[in-house]
């Protein structure tokens, strides 16, 4: 079993009913999925950058990522509807547990000047969005075969209905939070 999932169940369950009284151990917020989203807008010119993400998206996520297309075509952007214009991963379970172990304890430390995440990402209802700029922080991805650093958008989608249940879940899973 995951490393962090066993924490949740064993000490952040218990530290979430002291915080917030909750009454019942099924009320307590968990991590829902991670959706990790790479938006590449060359790929409409060139199908090759898309192929090049994707490994590395891959690569990083540990499950084959879906293509995104465009919902809608925009003429100032050479952009029709349904062109290649991206890629997400959905994770869920054991390989979201084994994302955010790598995330917090190994990707972010590598970033640089690093002073920790920004805490006013939260959308309202208890969902917490994280960019990041380059895909090289993770250990996975081979500086040398990288062609062009890319980057991408990782959001944290909870159980929560307030953003300060949320980032007290994510702060116990020890998510960096800026003071």
């Amino acid at each position: 079993m995951n490393r962090l999932k066993e924490q949740y169940q064993n000490e952040i369950v218990d530290a979430l009913i002291k915080k917030f009284g909750y009454k019942n151990k099924m009320e307590v917020p968990k991590l829902d999925k991670i959706v990790i989203n790479m938006g590449i807008g060359e790929a409409k010119e060139n199908a090759k950058v898309l192929e090049a993400a994707m490994n590395d998206m891959q690569t990083i996520a540990g499950q084959k990522p879906i293509i995104t297309k465009a919902k809608n075509s925009i003429a100032n952007f050479k952009l029709r509807e349904g062109m290649p214009i991206g890629c997400k991963v959905t994770l869920r379970g054991e390989k979201m547990y084994d994302f955010l172990d790598r995330l917090v304890n190994l990707a972010l430390p590598r970033v640089r000047d690093f002073r920790g995440i920004n805490p006013n990402s939260f959308d309202g209802r208890g969902n917490y969005a994280l960019g990041i700029k380059e895909q090289i922080i993770f250990p996975e991805i081979e500086f040398d075969k990288v062609d062009k650093v890319r980057g991408m958008d990782v959001i944290f989608v909870t159980t929560a209905k307030t953003d300060e249940e949320a980032r007290e879940l994510l702060t116990q899973f020890n998510m960096p939070f800026a003071k």
